[in-house]
Order: structure tokens, then C-alpha cells, then sequence
């Protein structure tokens, strides 16, 4: 039955338009080309003007205007780009214990003066060359808020020192590092803390987008059902355009048989020309619905979808739910993204007050240290000793003292053997070899304390956030209070529609036996003209109110469904 009307309907379109559009222009004959009257003149013939940009048209059913709206609607493509944009958000966060490669290497050329030969040598400078490189890693760890560290110092010095048994040094050390937090950020953090909110961030804006593409879908639906009224009206006023060229072509012919009055073929006339404002008026209306779901569902302005008339296929939803007050309200309490967001800002909230407290505590860490050096270099060839040297002149007056206390006398001051262990010969795999064997191993614990005399800003910052607690309790109870005013008032909307389409669809069919009774008894000349022309105007009427009713509850069932929450599963559209 729904097929056959849009059948009709288009059909009629078609006999409305002028070449060279695909549907073909209304027969003058059809419209009016009436007797000629002796006394009257003819009504000039109506046209219905092909719609401006309009060359082809399209079959469009409900569910492909929401897949186009949800695939080309630019703010659903917005809301998309926030949700991606929370993603690379919470990776940021998560970034924090990515572990860190750092390296730091140099060379460096020293030569600074001495005054005596004890500083190691006998020109007055002394030259120091040092190659370093001291690659390094440093991991934040999830757990417990503690830090770990370790390094590889690795450096070449060589020197003209005289005093160096080895030169060149290969100078090694490994060194481990960890630091754990024993009061604040022992059992929450600065990471873990940026890390919870942006996981909540990602959830508000899930929320977000699902309400937005609810939002959307109501406007497309409502668009769609608008469209499909605007034809529909578009129909009715071509209907009564043929009724008063029918009414027209009647009278002239009793007023050439002499049993009207020319008056009253100008009354047919100026009914007539009402009715083709009417048509003129719906056929501006349906060119204005369908631009504005054309906004909606297509991508840009470049769409070749512009020059086509878009034909709703899907019959009018005119069955209302029947759904028990109590649990529709219970329903968009549960579904409503309006309360997840409140909820999930309460939960941002409560991360932010763990955070801020744990500010307020003692900063306590114990850092334990371990190191394994290693130190390996070339033995020099024995020399002079500049040392030694500097002391001749003692070693000469302890002998004559020697001598005249009948003491032995001395061969020389001797400072250490001027050997070099063999463990420290070598080249810088021994000295890296040194470090495997743990030779010269170092442990350390430190214990550090921070005990802040003041401590505003955490304090200032942690009553911020309790204050916000409460604003967010208040938030939640006018968020509960308003969705259920939508719920009560979207209710009432969609019973008073349905109320409305019945008793629409009564008046339409009364109002046509008024006009075919009406008409039967102006034929019989019990009625007249006068009447036969209201009973015309309030059928059209009739018939117009019935199409806007069920457009408008078709509208209120969707907008029932957005205010339980249900519009996308009662759409099959699941989000991802």
C-alpha cells in the first residue's frame, strides 16, 4: 500500500514538471483548458516549474540517510578526530615509562701549570688527554613509583705525568642505581596519575561521540520524515489544483448552459488560483527539506547527489512504543551518555584528590648504588724518579749524620717498589674484565628526606578538587532531573501525536463524504457553490494535517528514542 502512494506520488510529480527534467510537465489539457466562457476568460494554464538543480533523482530509504549521515556528516568526522586525538593522549601518558637511552661522550685536552716537580713535571705544565663515553639507561617503573638506572663510564686518559705508572688508563665503571619512594608517590604518581586520567579522558570521549552520533541520527531521521511530508504535501496541493480545474471546466460548462452565474466561474477561478499557491508554496517547502538532508548526509558541495531528487521509500513509523513511564525513565538513566559523562568526571575527580593527597605527604626515598670498576693501562719504563730525585740532598745529610753516630750509611729513600699489580696491566678489555670479575666493587644506600615547612600549593589543590566533588554530586542530580523531564515531555509528545494522526485521519475522511455529499447536492441544485468550495478547502486541509501528523509522529517516536537512550540500537547502529 505504501509502495502504490509513493507510485502515485511520483507519478504525479511527473505530470507536474516541464521538460527537460526527467520528469515530465503536467499536460496543459490535464490542468485547464476549459470551454471558452462568453462572458468569463479562460484561467491561464498552470505549470508546476521543474526544481531548480534538480536533473536526476534517487530512492532513498531511512536506514541508507543514516549510513550517509554517519559516514559524511562533518561533525561526526569532528567527534572521530577527538576520540583519535584521546588515543594519542593516553600514549603520551603511557609514553612515561618508556625507557630512556641517554649518552654522553667527549674529549678533552688539559694542560695546566705546575711550580714544583712533585706535581709531576719538570717543565712546568702538565698534559692531560681524556677520550670519554658514557652511554647510559634510565626506566621509570609502573610499580611503586620507583626508578632504575644504569650506565657504562668508559675513559682513555693519558698524561706526561712522570709520576703515572700506567699511561695510557683505561678507566671503567658500572654503575646501577635505583631509587624507590618510601612516602609520597610510593603508592600513586605523577605518571600513573596522568596515565588513570587520560584512560578516563578516552571513556568521556567515547560518551561524547556517542551522544553526538545520537544527535545526528535524530536530525537525519527528523530531516528524512520532513522530506517525506514535504512530498506528500506536495501531492496533496497538486490534488487540489485538479480539483478546482475539475470544479473550473464544471461550471463553465452550467454557466454556457445558462444555469450559473459568470460569478460563480470567477469564484471557481480564484479557488483555483489558491490551490496553485498552495502547490507552488509545498513544491518551495520540499525543495527546502531536501537541501537541508542533503547538508546532513552528503560530503561536500562537489556531490554529484546535489542535482538529484532524493524519494523517501520507507513508509511513516506511526506505532508508537508503549512503554510504562517508570521504566522508560529507569531506561535513560542507564543509556543516557549525558549521566556516563557526569559519572566518569566524578572518577577524573576522585584520581585527582588521590593525586593531590599523596602531594601532601613527606617526600622519603632510599636510593641504593652499586659499582664495579676496573682500571687497566701500559707499565712505562723505568726512569728517573723526580720524586726520588728532589729528596738527594736529605739522603746526603741523614749519611754524614749516619757516619758520625756510627750508623751505617743509607743508599737512597726508597717510596714503594715502583711496581704496577699485574691485574692493572693491560688494555681496555682488561679493564673491562675488571669490571665482570667485580674486583672493585662499591655499595651504597642513601637515605633522603624532604620535609616541606609549607606545603600551599598541594593543600590548595586538594581542596579544589573535594570542592569539586560536590559540584559534581549537584551536577548528577540536575543531569538525573533533567533527562527525566525529557522523558516525561518526549511521552507526552509522542501519545498526544499519535492522538493527533487519529483523530487527523477521522477529519480527513469526513471532511471527503462532507465534499462527495456536498458535491452530490450542488448537482442536484439543493446546495451551492459557496459550500461545494469550503467543503473543498477543508478536505485538502484534512488531507494536508493527516501528512503532517504522521510526519510528526514519526519525529516524536525518534525523539522518544533519544530521550531513553535507545535510538541506536533501535537502529541497529553500533559505534567503533
Amino acid at each position: 500500500m505504501r509502495a502504490s502512494l509513493f507510485l502515485a506520488f511520483t507519478l504525479s510529480i511527473a505530470m507536474a514538471q516541464q521538460p527537460p527534467a526527467p520528469t515530465p510537465a503536467l499536460p496543459p489539457a490535464t490542468m485547464s483548458s476549459p470551454r471558452p466562457s462568453t462572458l468569463v476568460p479562460p484561467v491561464r494554464p498552470f505549470r508546476l516549474p521543474p526544481r531548480t538543480g534538480i536533473e536526476t533523482q534517487m530512492e532513498m530509504s531511512l536506514d541508507q540517510t543514516l549510513a550517509l549521515a554517519l559516514a559524511n556528516n562533518k561533525d561526526i568526522e569532528a567527534a572521530r578526530i577527538d576520540r583519535l586525538e584521546s588515543d594519542y593522549t593516553l600514549s603520551a601518558a603511557q609514553g612515561a615509562y618508556d625507557p630512556q637511552l641517554s649518552v654522553t661522550s667527549y674529549w678533552e685536552q688539559q694542560i695546566t701549570p705546575v711550580a714544583s716537580a712533585l706535581g709531576g713535571s719538570s717543565t712546568g705544565s702538565l698534559l692531560n688527554k681524556t677520550w670519554l663515553a658514557d652511554p647510559g639507561v634510565t626506566q621509570p617503573l609502573p610499580w611503586y613509583g620507583g626508578t632504575f638506572k644504569t650506565d657504562l663510564s668508559s675513559a682513555d686518559v693519558s698524561s706526561n705525568n712522570t709520576f703515572l705508572s700506567l699511561n695510557p688508563q683505561y678507566e671503567t665503571s658500572l654503575n646501577f642505581s635505583y631509587t624507590q619512594p618510601l612516602w609520597r608517590n610510593l603508592l600513586y604518581d605523577g605518571n600513573r596519575h596522568q596515565i588513570d586520567v587520560a584512560k578516563k579522558n578516552r571513556s568521556l570521549t567515547d560518551q561524547q561521540f556517542r551522544q553526538r552520533v545520537m544527535g545526528i541520527v535524530l536530525q537525519a531521521e527528523q530531516a528524512y520524515w520532513e522530506l517525506q511530508y514535504a512530498y506528500n504535501n506536495l501531492q496533496v496541493q497538486l490534488d487540489a489544483v485538479r480539483i478546482g480545474v475539475q470544479q473550473d471546466e464544471s461550471n463553465r460548462r452550467q454557466e454556457e448552459q445558462g444555469l450559473l452565474a459568470p460569478i460563480d466561474v470567477v469564484a471557481a477561478q480564484t479557488q483555483l488560483a489558491n490551490f496553485e499557491v498552495g502547490a507552488y508554496a509545498a513544491q518551495s517547502a520540499l525543495t527546502g527539506a531536501e537541501n537541508l538532508l542533503k547538508e546532513l548526509v552528503l560530503p561536500d558541495r562537489t556531490d554529484a547527489n546535489w542535482s538529484s531528487a532524493m524519494i523517501p521509500v520507507t513508509p511513516a513509523d506511526v506505532i508508537a512504543p508503549l512503554t510504562p513511564l517508570p521504566d522508560a525513565i529507569a531506561e535513560a538513566l542507564a543509556n543516557r551518555p549525558e549521566i556516563a559523562e557526569v559519572k566518569i568526571n566524578g572518577e577524573i575527580n576522585e584520581k585527582d584528590i588521590r593525586y593531590y593527597r599523596e602531594l601532601t605527604k613527606p617526600q622519603v626515598n632510599l636510593t641504593a648504588l652499586y659499582t664495579r670498576q676496573g682500571l687497566a693501562g701500559t707499565v712505562l719504563p723505568p726512569g728517573p724518579n723526580p720524586f726520588t730525585t728532589a729528596f738527594g740532598p736529605l739522603t746526603t745529610q741523614i749519611n754524614e749524620l749516619s757516619a758520625l753516630a756510627g750508623l751505617p750509611a743509607l743508599s737512597g729513600i726508597s717510596f714503594g717498589s715502583g711496581t704496577v699489580p699485574p691485574v692493572l696491566v693491560g688494555n681496555y678489555g682488561k679493564s673491562l674484565s675488571g669490571i665482570w670479575n667485580g674486583d672493585f666493587p662499591t655499595t651504597e644506600v642513601q637515605l633522603n628526606i624532604s620535609l616541606p615547612i609549607r606545603n600551599r600549593t598541594a593543600d590548595a589543590n586538594l581542596g579544589k578538587s573535594l570542592a569539586e566533588t560536590r559540584r559534581i554530586r549537584n551536577q548528577m542530580q540536575q543531569t538525573e532531573q533533567n533527562i527525566q523531564s525529557d522523558v516525561r515531555t518526549a511521552m507526552e509528545n509522542l501519545q498526544m501525536a499519535q492522538l493527533r494522526l487519529q483523530a487527523a485521519a477521522v477529519a480527513r475522511e469526513s471532511a471527503e463524504e462532507q465534499y462527495q455529499s456536498e458535491q452530490r447536492q450542488f448537482r442536484a441544485g439543493t446546495s451551492t457553490l459557496f459550500l461545494v468550495q469550503q467543503r473543498q478547502a477543508t478536505m485538502i486541509t484534512a488531507r494536508s494535517q493527516e501528512r503532517r501528523s504522521q510526519a510528526d509522529l514519526s519525529e516524536a517516536i525518534a525523539q522518544f528514542q533519544l530521550a531513553t537512550g535507545t535510538i541506536l540500537s533501535e537502529r541497529n547502529i553500533v559505534l567503533r
